[in-house]
Formats: C-alpha cells, sequence, structure tokens
C-alpha cells in the first residue's frame, strides 16, 4: 500500500533511504546538502523556508520523495514572482504562504519527483502530485511552485494543472576537448584573445591559486570564504543565508562533491568560489573576494571551472544565474524551466495568457543572444546550440 506523509524535517528520514533517491548524485538533492541547511540554520521561520517534505512508502520501503518547503516570501528562490504576490494581493486574497518545490538558494536544475530506479514512476508520481494538490487546496494555499525541474519532467506537472514557464541561463558544455588551449581554437580570434589576456592578468598580479576537495578544505580557509561569501552580499543589499556551520559541514558530509577554488595574493588569502560536481556537470554557486584583482572573478569562477570539467570529462558546467557577460566567455543561452499552479480560476486565467507570452519573449530573447556566439562559424547542425548547446 502506498503511503504518502509530509515531514517537517529530514530527520525522520534515514540518508540512504533519501540519497537512494537520487542516483545521478545531484549534490542539490543528496540527504546531506538539504539535512545540512535545516540543522545549520539555513531554512526555518528566520528565512521564510518551512520543510514540507514528501515521502512515498510502500511496503515499509521509501520509494519516492518530493523536497518541499512552505514559502512565506519569495527570497531565494531566482524565479521571480514579486509581481504576482503583489496582483494577487490587489485581488483581496494574501499570496503567502504558498509551496514551493525547490532547492533552497540554489537556481540549478535537478529532478524534483525522485523516485527509487525500482519503482513505477509513473504511477507513484501521480499519487505524489495528487496527494500534493488536494493538501493545497484543502490547506487554501494561493499557489504551487516547482523550480528548475528537467524539461523531462515538466509534462508530468502540466498534466496535473501546471502552467510551464521559461528563462535563460548561460552554460558551458564539453565537445570533448583535451585541454583548455583546445576549447579555446573553438573561439573567433578576437574572444580567444580576450580570455588570454584575462587569464595572463591574474598570473602578472602574483595570484596563486588552489582547488581543494571539500574536505581537504581547513577551518582557516572555510572562514575566510565565509567571510568572502558575506561581504558579496552586504555589498548588493542581500542576505548571507548560509552559515559558516553550513559550509563546514557538507565539507565535512559532501567531500568529493565540493570543489573550493581559493586565489592568494602572495601569502594573503584574497578571493574564493565555491563549486559543486554531479558525475556529469560542475555547478558553480558562490563568490567572494576582498581585494579587487583585474580579471581574477573571470578567472576563479568560469575558466577554472571549465578547465576541471575538461580534465574531469564533467558535459557541462553551470555557473549560476544570470549574466549575459558570460556568453563571450563560451557559456551558451539554455532555457530553464519552472511550472505553477494557481488555486484562484480568474488568477489561474490572467497567468495562462501571461506565461504564453513571457514564454514567446524569452524565446525572441534567447534567438538574439545567438548571434553574439563567440565560437567560429560551422555548418548547419553543428556546432553549439542555445537550448542544448551540443
Amino acid at each position: 500500500m502506498v503511503d504518502i506523509r509530509l515531514h517537517t524535517s529530514l530527520d525522520a528520514i534515514a540518508a540512504a533511504d533519501w540519497n537512494r533517491l537520487n542516483p545521478d548524485r545531484n549534490p542539490f538533492l543528496r540527504y546531506e546538502f538539504l539535512h545540512g541547511l535545516e540543522t545549520q540554520g539555513c531554512v526555518g521561520a528566520h528565512w521564510g523556508w518551512y520543510p514540507q517534505h514528501l515521502t512515498v512508502t510502500e511496503n515499509g520501503q521509501l520509494m519516492a520523495a518530493l523536497p518541499l518547503y512552505l514559502k512565506t516570501n519569495s527570497y531565494g528562490e531566482f524565479v521571480f514572482d514579486w509581481a504576482w504576490a503583489d496582483a494577487y494581493q490587489r485581488m483581496g486574497r494574501p499570496y503567502y504562504p504558498k509551496l514551493v518545490s525547490a532547492i533552497p538558494y540554489t537556481p540549478i536544475t535537478g529532478q524534483r519527483l525522485l523516485v527509487a530506479p525500482d519503482g513505477d514512476r509513473e504511477r507513484i508520481q501521480k499519487a505524489l502530485l495528487d496527494w500534493l494538490g488536494q493538501y493545497a487546496r484543502t490547506q487554501n494555499y494561493s499557489t504551487v511552485h516547482c523550480l528548475f525541474p528537467p524539461q523531462t519532467e515538466l509534462a508530468t506537472w502540466e498534466q496535473h494543472g501546471y502552467y510551464r514557464r521559461t528563462d535563460c541561463q548561460f552554460h558551458w558544455h564539453n565537445a570533448d576537448y583535451r585541454s583548455f588551449d583546445d576549447f579555446l581554437t573553438t573561439l573567433t580570434a578576437e574572444k580567444r584573445k580576450k580570455i588570454k589576456r584575462e587569464r595572463r592578468r591574474v598570473q602578472e598580479a602574483n595570484i596563486s591559486l588552489q582547488v581543494l576537495a571539500g574536505h581537504d578544505v581547513s577551518a582557516e580557509q572555510w572562514q575566510g570564504f565565509h567571510q568572502f561569501y558575506c561581504d558579496t552580499f552586504d555589498r548588493r543589499g542581500g542576505y548571507p543565508t548560509l552559515s559558516l556551520g553550513f559550509f563546514q559541514e557538507i565539507g565535512r558530509t559532501m567531500g568529493e562533491q565540493v570543489l573550493l577554488m581559493l586565489a592568494s595574493h602572495d601569502t594573503d588569502l584574497v578571493a574564493g568560489a565555491l563549486s559543486f560536481r554531479s558525475d556529469q556537470a560542475l555547478y558553480g554557486r558562490h563568490w567572494g573576494c576582498k581585494a579587487d584583482f583585474h580579471s581574477l572573478h573571470f578567472e576563479l569562477c568560469y575558466y577554472q571551472g571549465i578547465e576541471f570539467c575538461i580534465q574531469e570529462n564533467l558535459s557541462t558546467f553551470e555557473p549560476g544565474a544570470q549574466g549575459e557577460h558570460k556568453i563571450s566567455r563560451g557559456f551558451s543561452p539554455t532555457t530553464t524551466y519552472s511550472a505553477h499552479w494557481f488555486a484562484d480560476p480568474i488568477f489561474e486565467n490572467i497567468m495562462s495568457r501571461y506565461l504564453q507570452q513571457e514564454r514567446q519573449g524569452i524565446s525572441h530573447y534567447m534567438q538574439e543572444l545567438t548571434t553574439h556566439s563567440p565560437y567560429k562559424k560551422t555548418p548547419a547542425g553543428t556546432g553549439p546550440n542555445s537550448e542544448t548547446g551540443v
């Protein structure tokens, strides 16, 4: 028999059982990452992220899960709906709280409907989403959102009354490059010279670089990076939600999938960039510095990541949300997705038309971006593609 339950903490779930649902080892879906957010004060009442994870158990075995949060704001989602909240409230109805299936503070594509490899995927997903829909209605939640699911999962959400939303990020794709220089040969002469010049400026500034797995990072290095991370948010008027304890914990529990790139000037630590890896991809997440060195951001956040992907034979590098400046450095426009359910039928009708128009606008925007590709022109049917980058 199928037993569907809601959990306000991952403590009630065994780590091995949860991780069995994540065979691709997406680092942000690992129990250790999500549990670390809960135990180290990165989610909860203070931040407006209340865990509401759903699980499906059959015959005493965990067969599926949905990472889910009750949200009392829209901070840390990267799929912006502030205007939706304003419109909903102008209709005289509260927009918050809402339900969100996402990884907090993480605009990275990944499965949201997690099903065991030996599970009946279609049947279990239907049961899970049917339960979620009924729960949202009985609790009078305004909306339910699924953020950054893969395109292959969208149809399942749409079959349950969700509307598709699209956006654009910039990803790098590995065309079986043998080295960084091999990658550079695929770019136009102008872009190739620009990247070489940026990398040379870092070397000329007497900057030394370290690439460390999480379990090799010292307490002092984590403290230094966390200070960089906080300073970045302070300068931009944001909120540094991830604690030093969180970084230290995932470094210990996810060491082989955590990558910290550090820059030192002489012996002084001056900058750092934190990334995560799966078996197929690298994901850039956070950066910070305490001194301004020309092109150091590009070196730590982009070029070191590209080199790592080539060295480790990773197929994709996702360096985070936004940033058209990434195009000239070899990153291609790539579509990202979200899915949204609206309780109010009037608002649903309005949003269905809005989202259709928005999708058209994103499509035109991405077509325009492809005209700025740094890659040499190739015959039709070859070379980087705006949708897949391959």
